[in-house]
């Protein structure tokens, strides 16, 4: 039940500090960030009974590790997948020479035609891993993993960025840099 709880908060706070702050009332600033308080308040009044030592269980305990304190725990952000305009400080960094995305196979024929797009996210995303790749095209159906020359994009002069919690973003990939 415990571990059914901390999924639950962590789904919720993921939609709040992702794409709808709005939703408890709260603003991020230009970096992301949220006021751990004004959070915890904001939980509170949508059903979530949390305190601060929750929320950094549910920091902790995240599996995809998606949200981040800064020192002094006054504030609180996801590390990536926002749909909101924000800067959250991503460093340009060389990726390796092949990642890979995850997908339903459902999808494959537009990606073919259309490459990997940000839809209503900031950035695409992609993994290091085949195994993350898989358990991320499991969540929309039959999965089929995308790998993707790296080497090239950057070589061509794409910019990619790698998350605090290890997720690869860039803004787009083009179906030549895509094979299966």
């Amino acid at each position: 039940m415990k571990e059914s709880r901390l999924i639950k908060v962590s789904k919720f706070m993921s939609l709040v500090l992702r794409h709808k702050p709005e939703k408890i009332g709260i603003t991020l600033d230009e970096n992301g960030w949220a006021d751990t308080t004004l959070l915890i308040s904001g939980l509170r009044r949508n059903g979530y009974n949390v305190s601060l030592d929750y929320l950094k269980e549910v920091v902790a305990n995240n599996d995809k590790q998606r949200f981040k304190f800064n020192d002094d725990y006054s504030k609180i952000r996801a590390n990536q997948g926002h749909s909101v305009i924000v800067d959250v400080e991503l460093k340009e960094v060389q990726p390796p020479n092949i990642l890979y995305h995850g997908t339903a196979t459902v999808f494959w024929k537009s990606i073919k035609s259309e490459g990997l797009t940000t839809r209503n996210r900031l950035h695409v995303h992609l993994s290091a891993d085949k195994e993350t790749a898989v358990n991320v095209g499991k969540r929309h159906g039959k999965p089929i993993v995308l790998i993707i020359n790296a080497t090239q994009m950057y070589k061509d002069g794409f910019t990619f960025y790698l998350s605090e919690n290890g997720v690869w973003l860039v803004n787009a990939v083009s179906p030549k840099y895509i094979s299966t």
